[in-house]
């Protein structure tokens, strides 16, 4: 596995993967988890070159072009939320999205139990006070969550989750798109080293 770029952030966003066609097997060199992490996550785009053959890992310049349209263009993607998340660790904010993921997660099941169970993990990791994660709610925001949690349902996080969008939406998003991560990105899309 070969970094793309020498850019210490972005050494866990690109990488490219050499298969040796002749024998069929890949040569992967991974230097931490985060790329192991990363080199999983990402669906394959084939390049034009050939033997031995490539398989890029980096969004499109179309894709990179998108995220700067709103944030839920960027959320959208899988490439673009993995970056985002980067960067909001880089800031020390990462459970608003790491909330965000969790109340998107939550909204999709569809088991009472399982809702039971997953509705008091949230709580304990991101509301409650002093929680390991815990993300900036004001009171009335927190008195609406409790209300929603007597009666569990799959949009009981949703004024907490549409506090914190907010919240990164005017935070966290015009720094990320400020920010040497995306404009590197950016490059990377077009093209340029």
């Amino acid at each position: 596995m070969r970094k793309s770029t020498s850019d210490s952030s972005m050494e866990h966003l690109i990488y490219t993967k050499d298969t040796d066609t002749t024998t069929g097997q890949n040569e992967i060199k991974q230097t931490n988890w985060r790329s192991r992490m990363l080199f999983k996550s990402f669906p394959m785009r084939e390049s034009h070159h050939t033997t031995p053959q490539r398989k890029s890992y980096r969004p499109t310049t179309e894709e990179v072009t998108q995220w700067a349209q709103s944030l839920d263009n960027l959320l959208s993607s899988k490439y673009g939320l993995t970056a985002l998340r980067l960067f909001m660790k880089s800031e020390h904010c990462e459970e608003n999205i790491e909330f965000w993921m969790a109340c998107e997660e939550f909204r999709k099941i569809r088991s009472r139990s399982k809702l039971r169970s997953r509705a008091k993990t949230i709580y304990d990791e991101f509301i409650r006070a002093d929680s390991p994660k815990e993300i900036n709610l004001d009171f009335h925001t927190k008195e609406t969550l409790h209300q929603s949690l007597l009666i569990l349902t799959q949009s009981s996080f949703k004024a907490a989750q549409s506090r914190v969008y907010f919240l990164m939406e005017h935070n966290s998003y015009p720094r990320f798109l400020d920010s040497e991560l995306y404009h590197q990105l950016c490059r990377i899309a077009a093209g340029e080293r």
